[in-house]
């Protein structure tokens, strides 16, 4: 019963929407609750889906959003390939287990992808919340960086500590170790997703830094002999460190190279050099990287080789298992093993077994449609003043990171809800015509009241 605590950001967001408007509920209900809460706990509800914290606060602030009337929504193209993934992942689970088995799973795609990208689009650009929103990210991430120094440390992560006698036998994520320190994971399960969230933030910061989104100095410690901006950006760049993940590290990387163009005085030439290290540098890399991985687990001759020659037999051993079941997967969990193999660490070649070719082109559509949408809208821009202000280039960034960093390993947990927000908000950014950090407001966060009260002086 205990874990009946769940359903508290569910309530709470429901009566702050009812009472504030659902653009409160989300900032800050809805979006805390997601970054700082594990996503591994539920509510064990006999015959319905069981809730995380997460989405329990998606539900409460979905009945202040649809209860309003929608404010803020207006459909867009974009919609088709969100709600395709979910509905194509859907259609799966209930093929492949039928609906008593397949409810979480709906829930999931309700709660981790649609409402998450119904609400940011409809609540952040249409209402000026754009700084509000990002600097609610990486507050928390901030957080979370700050307490993680002790999982760093000591390989316990202090929400398992906390929470785990609410939801006995629920946590079954362990924390992982490598090069002699635990991979801090926080809230977000594994050390991998917390990394990819880790990455996402940390550039959300570095953009509201080069806009002079934050005070000169901090708040609490207008001592320290640092800026405020720098010191968050500090704490985040810690964070990506300590999850110590070569993928999402890898894509952070990436993803500074495309912010570089979009801060490049000549961006059409930054691209060419962009375009030109790839064709110099990057096909003798692909080649390399064949050879290097052709050896097999086997033939490696360090632990590196040898994750890098695992998922390449991955992409081999699971193609014809996948080709069996092509447009709708297997379900969940229910594809054949090979023995040996049983981790995927490509979210590509996971979701094309679990839910088949229709849901992976539908999330690929998606990658890489913003990222070029977003990309070419920042060229058409003037030069953002401060350089690194550009929102576009930014979310094109957060796409790059994240495609790249989902080939070599897991999308799960916070991570799915936060990709899907990131989506709606680029919609509506792009839609919106307003660059920069924004405006205070460009339209009413609520609709004015139907009736007020008079002062009648006598």
């Amino acid at each position: 019963m205990l874990a009946i605590i769940a359903l508290i950001p569910g309530l709470l967001a429901g009566w702050i929407g009812l009472t504030r408007g659902p653009h409160a509920a989300f900032l800050t209900v809805y979006l805390p609750s997601m970054m700082l809460l594990p996503e591994y706990y539920r509510w064990n509800a006999p015959g319905l889906p069981d809730p995380t914290f997460g989405q329990a606060a998606a539900v409460g602030t979905a009945v202040a959003f649809f209860a309003r009337g929608t404010p803020g929504f207006r459909f867009h193209s974009m919609d088709l390939l969100v709600y395709g993934f979910a509905l194509a992942a859907s259609i799966s689970e209930y093929r492949a287990s039928g609906y008593s088995d397949a409810q979480n799973l709906m829930f999931n795609m309700l709660t981790w992808v649609v409402l998450p990208y119904i609400f940011a689009k409809s609540l952040i650009e249409p209402a000026g919340h754009r700084v509000r929103f990002a600097k609610t990210i990486v507050i928390c991430l901030f957080i979370i960086s700050a307490v993680s120094v002790y999982e760093f440390r000591f390989g316990t992560t202090p929400w398992r500590m906390i929470l785990d006698p609410f939801f006995p036998g629920q946590a079954r994520w362990v924390t992982t170790f490598r090069w002699g320190f635990a991979r801090v994971a926080g809230p977000y399960g594994h050390a991998i997703l917390a990394g990819i969230v880790m990455v996402i933030g940390y550039r959300i910061q570095r953009w509201l830094e080069w806009s002079g989104a934050w005070e000169p100095k901090p708040r609490f410690a207008p001592w320290l002999p640092i800026s405020q901006g720098r010191l968050i950006t500090l704490g985040l760049l810690a964070g990506v460190i300590m999850t110590m993940v070569r993928g999402p590290w890898m894509g952070a990387i990436l993803a500074a190279m495309l912010v570089m163009i979009g801060r490049s005085r000549q961006r059409v030439a930054a691209i060419g050099a962009v375009v030109a290290l790839i064709l110099f540098v990057g096909i003798p890399g692909v080649i390399w990287f064949l050879d290097y991985v052709s050896v097999g687990r086997e033939g490696a001759e360090t632990v590196a080789q040898e994750s890098a020659a695992y998922r390449w037999e991955l992409l081999t051993e699971y193609s014809e298992i996948a080709a069996e079941r092509i447009w709708l997967g297997w379900g969940l969990t229910a594809w054949p093993k090979v023995p040996g193999m049983p981790s995927i660490d490509n979210y590509y070649l996971l979701l094309l077994l679990m839910h088949g070719l229709i849901a992976l082109v539908c999330l690929l559509a998606i990658i890489l449609v913003m990222l070029v949408r977003l990309t070419a809208h920042g060229m058409r821009q003037p030069l953002a003043e401060p350089r690194g202000s550009s929102l576009a280039f930014t979310l094109a960034s957060l796409y790059l990171a994240v495609g790249f960093s989902i080939a070599t390993v897991y999308l799960g947990l916070q991570a799915v809800p936060l990709l899907f927000m990131i989506t709606g908000w680029g919609i509506a950014y792009m839609d919106s015509g307003v660059e920069g950090i924004g405006t205070e407001a460009v339209a009413p966060s609520e609709p004015a009241p139907t009736h007020r009260f008079r002062r009648v002086m006598t």
